[in-house]
């Protein structure tokens, strides 16, 4: 495939003394074979000298287009240049700037038409005193000369171009890596800022809600409530700072993500600072405070929660919480059971499973938190379902049902 031709850019300093210089080296060369044909004979034959002077002439101040048309000049130059001996010097120089300015395929173009020029030339006015063959092989050094100096500087111009795109190309993507880390890091505080606020939130409103529908509560739990308000509101700013703080944080690593994980999952939400399955208990004694029924069976084996990798313990505390906001929110006053089970590697599982209340069955479907879930979940490398059931083999009562399996490595 063939490079682009070099865009053409406006004439600077340096293109004018460029110029200039091949306009000097040009004349010069004309002047020099004027003088030594002067000194002996002219090429015969001999009419043709003063004609050949003003070819020559002529070629030379043609240079100065060169770089507009240099196609177009160096076929001039080169179809005088089989009859005419002075325009030889503008000719090498048109085959230079064609060789910079175009494409190869066109430089090789002209360069063979330079080639058949010289053959005819040759064959018109043959050197006295001197083989053909000589001529010929002479005016093919500095042709080919010419034309393989342009070729390099004309390469040469393309490295320079391609490593200057190419560093850009590599800024920006650089900054688009950095952009891409800055949103992966927004997403983790959006989602950890959500599950916050959704627990400690709907804490809230079940105590203030208790206290709007029974004004006429003893002072005692007027007061135990008003006290456990305002302690849910100091955690919640609490949590809230703990996670921006966290994720806020210098990992050390590369692309905001020292782990490697392209979701950004593994390096912010795995740092210590952030609640795991071995705070699965206080977690519970809030829900029970805020009168939520929460029964807990773990079929861990008797293993540690400390045991679950820190990435999965804490996947698996928000998942519960999430479960038990949303049982908080459109269950309120139904038992919640919940069950872990699991072993290394096997995976650990979570089942939360509450009552539908009479209302029927509830409404989690149209929220964000199982969207938000599922993609935690995903990211973790685990699975998750969620729908209503039926319990006592269908006849019983009907229930909502969480259940999450995530990897736990042997």
């Amino acid at each position: 495939m063939e490079a682009p031709a070099i865009p053409r850019r406006r004439r600077t300093r340096r293109d004018w003394l460029v110029d200039a210089a091949m306009f000097l080296l040009a004349a010069a060369f004309a002047f020099l074979m004027s003088a030594e044909r002067l000194g002996t004979a002219p090429l015969p034959p001999g009419w043709l000298f003063p004609l050949d002077q003003v070819a020559g002439a002529l070629g030379c101040a043609a240079l100065w287009l060169r770089r507009r048309w240099p196609v177009g000049l160096a076929v001039t130059l080169v179809a005088l240049s089989a009859v005419f001996e002075m325009v030889a010097g503008p000719m090498l120089a048109a085959l230079f700037s064609v060789a910079v300015h175009r494409r190869p395929r066109t430089s090789g173009v002209v360069f063979a038409l330079s080639v058949l020029a010289a053959v005819v030339f040759t064959w018109l006015r043959p050197e006295p005193g001197m083989p053909p063959l000589a001529t010929f092989m002479l005016g093919l050094a500095l042709q080919g000369a010419a034309a393989g100096w342009g070729l390099f500087v004309h390469h040469r111009r393309r490295l320079v171009l391609a490593q200057r795109d190419r560093a850009a190309r590599m800024e920006t993507e650089a900054r688009l890596r950095a952009e891409q880390a800055q949103h992966l890091v927004r997403e983790a505080i959006a989602r950890e800022m959500h599950d916050v606020l959704g627990h400690r939130l709907s804490l809230l409103s079940v105590h203030a809600g208790a206290l709007e529908f029974n004004p006429g509560a003893d002072p005692a739990d007027v007061a135990r409530a008003a006290r456990v308000i305002r302690e849910s509101a100091h955690q919640a700013l609490q949590d809230l700072r703990e996670v921006i703080g966290v994720l806020r944080a210098p990992s050390g690593g590369t692309s905001g993500d020292p782990s490697g994980d392209p979701s950004g999952e593994g390096s912010a939400l795995t740092r210590p600072g952030l609640p795991g399955l071995a705070d699965l208990d206080r977690l519970l004694a809030e829900s029970g405070e805020a009168g939520m029924r929460v029964r807990l069976r773990d079929e861990l084996g008797g293993r540690p929660r400390e045991a679950v990798p820190d990435r999965t313990g804490r996947t698996a505390y928000r998942v519960v919480q999430e479960a038990l906001t949303n049982a908080r929110r459109h269950a309120p006053g139904a038992e919640v059971r919940l069950r872990l089970a699991g072993a290394p590697g096997d995976g650990l599982t979570i089942e939360v499973v509450n009552d539908t209340p009479a209302a029927g069955r509830p409404e989690t479907e149209g929220g964000h938190g199982l969207v938000g879930l599922a993609e935690r979940v995903t990211l973790a490398g685990g699975r998750l379902e969620h729908g209503p059931v039926r319990r006592d083999g269908g006849t019983g009562p009907g229930a909502w049902q969480l259940r999450v399996w995530l990897p736990w490595p042997a």
